[in-house]
């Protein structure tokens, strides 16, 4: 199966050659190319394509995309291609929803391996950036209550099983019979509840929560 994707870097010349790199093989489609934060979101919105690879300094901020992208689940799973090697580059990418964080330098062949990880949900950081991301995860955040769930309404709760199943706002929407915009009303209510920064964030409290429970 073709694994569709939104590459989003400001440079015209990396940009067209990580294009032909991508689509040399026919394993990968390039629905659509963004050279900013914002245009990235809203092509997201309008390919819902299976990946979107975002570089990290482009105009509006590739953070800004993530942040924005993930909390709308209109990607399937989110990217960074990057040379920022920073540990708070990494540790925001991957709070704010990203599943994989990719030095630029990679080889063409090296990259597309990944990405077809990514495209399966298989998380990603490049090797030399492990023991930050490590750094990262034991970082326990204080003020979260021990069961943050309690707080949501039974539609809420719905919903962010549902979410936390991977599926899409669209996805969401279909299988309760509502419309999308009001899931992703619904989204940012239970994120505030949660004090979740992003989709994936709400669906990892939620897969805890639920986990202690049984």
């Amino acid at each position: 199966m073709t694994i569709r994707i939104l590459v989003a870097d400001d440079h015209p010349i990396f940009r067209d050659g990580l294009v032909k790199s991508l689509e040399e093989t026919g394993d990968f489609r390039v629905v659509a190319t963004a050279a900013s934060a914002e245009e990235a979101v809203l092509l997201a919105d309008q390919k819902h394509p299976d990946i979107a690879l975002l570089d990290l300094s482009m105009p509006g901020g590739g953070l800004s995309a993530v942040r924005k992208i993930s909390a709308e689940g209109t990607v399937k799973h989110i990217a960074m291609l990057t040379v920022s090697e920073e540990d708070e580059n990494v540790a925001d990418a991957l709070r704010f929803g990203a599943i994989a964080y990719i030095l630029k330098g990679v080889s063409a062949r090296e990259l597309r391996n990944v990405l077809t990880g990514v495209a399966k949900g298989e998380p990603h950081v490049s090797p030399a950036l492990a023991s930050k991301v490590l750094t990262f995860m034991s970082q326990a955040d204080q003020n979260k209550p021990a069961s943050p769930v309690d707080d949501l309404t039974k539609r809420e709760e719905d919903i962010l099983r549902l979410v936390a199943k991977g599926l899409s706002n669209k996805e969401v929407a279909a299988d309760l019979g509502l419309q999308e915009k009001t899931i992703k009303h619904y989204m940012t209510v239970i994120m505030g509840k949660l004090h979740a920064r992003n989709r994936v964030e709400a669906a990892l409290i939620a897969h805890k929560a639920w986990r202690d429970e049984e």
